[in-house]
Order: C-alpha cells, then structure tokens, then sequence
C-alpha cells in the first residue's frame, strides 16, 4: 500500500468541474436577490472565493464586484480567522444584497466571522462540509468532514503512481 496525504480523502476538483460548479450556483442564486430578484454586489472570500465570485457576477451580470481577505489557513492548518482586508464600507452596510461567496465552507469560522460583520448579507459556497453548513446559505456540493478538496490552483498536472502495479 501507499503512504497516503495527510488527509485520508482527497477531492480533486478541476478547471472545468469549478467552472461547471460555479455556474450551477450563479444558477441557484438567479432572481434570489432582494431588490426584484438582482443583488447589488458580489463580495469573493480571498484567495479562493475570487474564481466562483468572478463566474457568478459574470453569469448574473453583477458589475460590482469586491473582495474581503480573511486569513483561516497556514498551508493546510487551520488557525482563528481574521480580516486582513474589507469591502467598501458604503457598499456593504450590514450586508442587505450583497453577495458573499467562496469555495468551501469548512469548520465555518471564516463566515461566521463576516456573517458578523455584515448579518444581512447572502452567504453562498460551491462546496460545503457538515461543521460550515450553519453559516452557508447556499451552496452547490456537499462533501465529508474528513474530505480535503483539492483545487486546481492548487495543482499541477503530474505523473500518479497506479494503486497496484507498476505498469
């Protein structure tokens, strides 16, 4: 056998499956704005929330588009979420119409963090694990706690050696 990652199941999502994924929220989220349907504004979680964030404003026609920084990771170790950047103020308010999106939820810290800062704000993920669901509002796949997600701009393509064999 193998020595495996140090997480027991890796996910692998590429390009396309983000993509694909990503569109499927912009989907979800269509005329669920609160003014007629529309939203004022995306706001993408940093660094992983830009990718989905650009695809859902694009397929929604969201022309004002921000960024909140929250740093929750230390490579693959999670540590206390903290904001190192924030939205426009005079955009935000207390979140009403406004989009915030992300990758992942996971133990849910980073949103509960900007769910304080902005409570009326719509919290939308392409992927969510069970301890992050409470903070999420809408979202696309659901994955196992126990689950690493693997994103493609985390990746490079190279050779994988066969479970069995060596051919």
């Amino acid at each position: 056998m193998t020595d495996r990652l140090p997480h027991e199941k890796g996910f692998h999502v590429s390009w396309d499956q983000m993509h694909r994924d990503s569109r499927a929220l912009a989907w979800r989220l269509d005329g669920k704005g609160p003014d007629d349907g529309a939203w004022k504004a995306v706001v993408g979680i940093t660094r992983g929330g830009l990718v989905p964030a650009m695809i859902v404003a694009r397929e929604l026609d969201i022309r004002v588009v921000d960024t909140i920084s929250v740093k929750s990771y230390n490579h693959q170790s999670q540590t206390a979420a903290k904001v190192l950047k924030a939205p426009q103020a005079d955009m935000m308010g207390d979140g009403t119409g406004v989009l915030v999106v992300d990758d992942l939820v996971d133990s849910g810290k980073t949103l509960e963090l900007v769910r304080q800062l902005y409570p009326k704000a719509h919290f939308a993920t392409v992927y969510a694990k069970p301890s992050g669901k409470p903070q999420v509002d809408t979202y696309i796949t659901e994955v196992s706690q126990d689950t690493w997600i693997f994103f493609p701009w985390d990746m490079a393509l190279q050779y994988v050696q066969p479970f069995r064999g060596t051919d």
